[in-house]
C-alpha cells in the first residue's frame, strides 16, 4: 500500500485508435527504473530516503501523494526523465489495484498463460509468488521474471473483448464500483478528458470540502506484501471542552501474518489528514517523532510505526479541532484499501451525539442530527 494506492510494481502502455487497443509496452517498473539516470532524478521524500534508503525519486515511488492527480503528474515527469515509451503522447494515466482484476476473472472466467491457470481467487498471489520467487523453478533469468505481464494482459484483453458486448451492465456495473471503491482512479493532463473523469468521480482528488474532515494515509516502506495480513480499524471522535473541540484519530493495526516468502514486520509510515488550523496536543509516540505540514488545503500530522506478526499496535493523534460551523464530518477513503472497519463517535454536549459502527468501502459522510 502507498498514499495514492499500491506500489507501483507493473505498467503497460497502451494505444486506442479508432476501436482498435494495441498494447505497445508491459513491463515491471523496475525495468525503467534501472535503466535511468540517476543524476536527472529528483530527491524523494523524506520517509522514502530515511526508511527505504533510496536518494533519488524513482518512478515506482511517484504516488507519495494521496491525491492520484498529484500522484500521476509526478508519475509521468518521472516517467519521462526515465526515458518512458511515448512519454511526450500520454492522453492519460490508469491505476487499477488488484482487486479490479479479480473481479474482472469472476466475470469472464479463468485464464492460461505459460501452462498457468489464473483465477479470480488465486491471481493476485500467484502472480506475484511467479514474478518473485517462481521463475526460478521455470528457469527464466531475473531480467525476465515479468515478462508473464504482456502475454497475461493480452490474454484478459482478449477474452474481454469477446465477452463486453453480450455483458455490458455486468461491466458497467464492475466498473462503478471500482470507481466508487478507489480501485480504479483516472487522470488526464488535458483539460477536456480530466473534466470528464471528474464528473465520473474517478479521479481520485482529495476531497476539498467545508465541515470536519479525516483521510488516514499509510505507506508500506520495505515491508514486502505485508498489507494482505494487516487488519486496519480506524477511530475517531470528537469531545467538547469549554474551548472547543478535541478529536482524536486512531488506527489500530492487526498483524495477521507470519514471516513468509511475501510477508514481514508491517513498517508504515502513516498520515492523518484534518482540517487547515487544527493543533496537535497528543499523540500515542513522543511528539518529538510526529512530523508535521500542510498538502492541498490540509494539515497533516504522520510518523513511521513497525508491527510485528502476531501482533496488535495502536497509532494515535489527538487535535484541537478549528471552529466548524455547521457541522459535518466527512471521511475519505484511501485509494487501494478495502474495507477496513470505522468508528465514529461525535460528542457535542446537551444530548447531541452521534455513534456510528461502519466500514471504509466507500467514502463516508456523517452529519449530527437536528
Amino acid at each position: 500500500l502507498r498514499p495514492s494506492g499500491g506500489f507501483v510494481g507493473s505498467y503497460a502502455v497502451v494505444r486506442l485508435s479508432r476501436g482498435k487497443t494495441e498494447i505497445l509496452e508491459v513491463e515491471g517498473i523496475e525495468v525503467l527504473d534501472a535503466n535511468a539516470d540517476k543524476l536527472l532524478l529528483p530527491h524523494p521524500p523524506a520517509p522514502i530516503n530515511t526508511y527505504l534508503d533510496v536518494d533519488r525519486w524513482y518512478a515506482r515511488d511517484a504516488n507519495w501523494s494521496p491525491d492520484f492527480a498529484e500522484s500521476a503528474r509526478q508519475f509521468l515527469a518521472l516517467y519521462a526523465k526515465e526515458g518512458g515509451k511515448e512519454a511526450d503522447k500520454i492522453d492519460a494515466v490508469f491505476a487499477i489495484t488488484p482487486t479490479v482484476v479479480e473481479r474482472l476473472l469472476a466475470v469472464i472466467g479463468d485464464v492460461t498463460v505459460e501452462g498457468i491457470m489464473f483465477t479470480s481467487e488465486n491471481i493476485t498471489e500467484k502472480l506475484e509468488y511467479e514474478v518473485e520467487y517462481g521463475y526460478v523453478k521455470r528457469q527464466i533469468p531475473f531480467a525476465e521474471r515479468k515478462n508473464i505481464l504482456h502475454p497475461l494482459v493480452e490474454a484478459l484483453v482478449e477474452k474481454l473483448a469477446s465477452h463486453i458486448f453480450f455483458q455490458l451492465k455486468t461491466y458497467a456495473s464492475l466498473v462503478d464500483a471500482a470507481i466508487r471503491e478507489k480501485h480504479l482512479v483516472a487522470y488526464a493532463p488535458g483539460r477536456e478528458l480530466q473534466n470528464m473523469f471528474e464528473t465520473m468521480n474517478a479521479t481520485g482528488r482529495m476531497v476539498s470540502r467545508k465541515g470536519d474532515y479525516l483521510l488516514w494515509v499509510d505507506a508500506n516502506l520495505g515491508a514486502l506484501k505485508t498489507d494482505h495480513a494487516i487488519r486496519r480499524q480506524l477511530s475517531y471522535s470528537l469531545t467538547p471542552t469549554t474551548t472547543g473541540f478535541i478529536a482524536s484519530a486512531s488506527m489500530e493495526y492487526v498483524h495477521d501474518g507470519d514471516f513468509d516468502w511475501r510477508t514481514t514486520r508491517y513498517r508504515t509510515y502513516a498520515r492523518v489528514f484534518v482540517p487547515q488550523g487544527a493543533v496537535l496536543i497528543g499523540a500515542s509516540v513522543p511528539l518529538s517523532q510526529v512530523d508535521r505540514g500542510e498538502e492541498l488545503g490540509k494539515q497533516w500530522f504522520g510518523t513511521f510505526l513497525q508491527i510485528e506478526p502476531g501482533d496488535t499496535r495502536t497509532l494515535a493523534f489527538s487535535y484541537v479541532l478549528p471552529m466548524i460551523e455547521p457541522y459535518t464530518f466527512f471521511v475519505q477513503k484511501q485509494i487501494g484499501t478495502i474495507n477496513h472497519g470505522l468508528t465514529v463517535d461525535l460528542n457535542f454536549g446537551k444530548d447531541k451525539r452521534l455513534h456510528e459502527e461502519t466500514d471504509l468501502r466507500v467514502d463516508r459522510i456523517f452529519k449530527l442530527p437536528l
